[in-house]
């Protein structure tokens, strides 16, 4: 049995539950983030440096792929739900080790899909089918 605290090169799944939505498990996750927005400003006289302040704090899309299989359809009937009128929800967003157990989660407010790409299916070439899903949010909810 792999230890996956003591393994950090064990490379975890992604379990994806909005709050009314199980978007299933995915194999990649990228952009989770924050960034602080700085602005700069320079003071007369003063030559040796650039005041930084900062404005707000910016947080990049995120980015979820997995190959196409059952999980698949949990997402398009996501998008089903929201004809009409798209609402923000919240997320989390689980790292599960290889035992399935819940390594650590992010909880983030105001989600809204960007953009799903479907698998490109094509017979001349034996590639694994992937769809990703970007979601856009407004930060990490606390606790």
């Amino acid at each position: 049995m792999v230890d996956v605290l003591a393994d950090p090169a064990v490379s975890p799944r992604f379990k994806v539950m909005l709050s009314h939505f199980d978007l299933g498990t995915f194999i990649s996750c990228e952009g989770l983030g924050a960034e602080v927005v700085l602005e700069q400003r320079e003071e007369g006289g003063n030559n040796t440096f650039v005041h930084q302040l900062p404005v707000r704090l910016k947080y990049p899309n995120i980015k979820l792929t997995r190959p196409v299989n059952a999980d698949s359809a949990l997402v398009a009937r996501w998008f089903a739900s929201m004809e009409g009128e798209i609402t923000r929800t919240e997320a989390e967003i689980s790292a599960l080790g290889v035992d399935d157990q819940e390594i650590t989660a992010w909880r983030l407010q105001g989600v809204i899909p960007v953009r799903w790409q479907g698998p490109s299916l094509n017979v001349d070439t034996a590639k694994v089918a992937t769809e990703t899903l970007e979601l856009a949010h407004h930060g990490f909810l606390r606790g």
